[in-house]
């Protein structure tokens, strides 16, 4: 298997909302953010499904010397072998890849977030970062550009932890941050032992209700902040936004029944919005 064909079958396991956006770019731009997830991908793995933190802030560790590797011409990963000729003319940095691994260690030594400033930050690393160094390889002319994708990877981020209360419960991780919580007299015990009717009250759909508010005021102000001469290029992201916006909507239909189950969208409606913004613009 060539590095090429291990980042696509990487890229196209995920299931990933990101993966419809993909597919209506030019190939060597689709090249480049499919080895880019992947790399992602790979180091987001190793916080969820190492068991052992210890093992996997080794392996963390082993993704900074390999990423330090890659810097200097000499990457031993496939998914690297795929990134590495896609840096330069793309503008990824080491300093990208580094913040990327630097977020998910905030996840394996993190389960709580006191304030939203400090998940805030946390959101910058795992999705900010992300968002900027996928606007370059779609193409960018504007500064304003990357204020743009930071807002709205932080939007799709805030709707990924509003999606995935339950999934996180499970590992024993909280992503709401602990003074909401308490704004809303929401116990974390009643979010770890996720089963319905236990963790779903008023008081529940009230703070997700504010989380969700939060999150569509945060589209807004990224989509602001588009410049329209960069709107035909960043296509992709708008994909992104239109799939991610759609599926918050459909938690909030489901009165954020979400401790219990895992609400997504389809493939084949996935592929819709991303085929009709890919048509519209917007």
């Amino acid at each position: 298997m060539t590095p090429q064909q291990y980042v696509q079958q990487k890229a196209a396991a995920s299931g990933s909302s990101f993966y419809y956006a993909f597919m209506f770019l030019p190939p060597p731009r689709r090249a480049a953010i499919t080895a880019f997830y992947a790399f992602c991908r790979e180091v987001d793995d190793v916080v969820d499904e190492v068991q052992d933190p210890s093992v996997a802030a080794s392996k963390l560790q082993w993704w900074r010397t390999e990423v330090a590797a890659t810097a200097a011409g000499r990457p031993t990963h496939p998914v690297m072998q795929a990134l590495q000729p896609c840096m330069e003319p793309y503008g990824i940095r080491r300093g990208h890849l580094d913040a990327v691994i630097e977020g998910c260690q905030i996840d394996l030594e993190q389960t709580r977030f006191l304030d939203f400033s400090g998940l805030e930050r946390y959101c910058h690393l795992v999705a900010g970062v992300v968002g900027e160094v996928a606007s370059s390889i779609f193409g960018r002319s504007r500064d304003d550009t990357v204020r743009y994708a930071h807002r709205l990877g932080l939007a799709m981020q805030l709707t990924n932890i509003i999606r995935d209360v339950g999934d996180d419960a499970r590992r024993g991780r909280i992503y709401l941050p602990v003074a909401e919580l308490q704004r809303f007299d929401v116990k974390a015990h009643e979010l770890l032992r996720r089963d319905p009717p236990w963790g779903y009250s008023e008081r529940f759909s009230a703070l997700m209700a504010f989380q969700a508010a939060r999150a569509h005021a945060t589209f807004d102000e990224a989509l602001a902040l588009l410049p329209e001469a960069d709107r035909q290029a960043q296509k992709p992201g708008l994909m992104m936004a239109n799939i991610y916006r759609t599926l918050l909507r459909e938690i909030e239909r489901e009165d954020f029944r979400v401790l219990h189950q895992r609400i997504a969208l389809t493939p084949l409606r996935k592929l819709w919005i991303a085929a009709r913004t890919h048509v519209r613009g917007r």
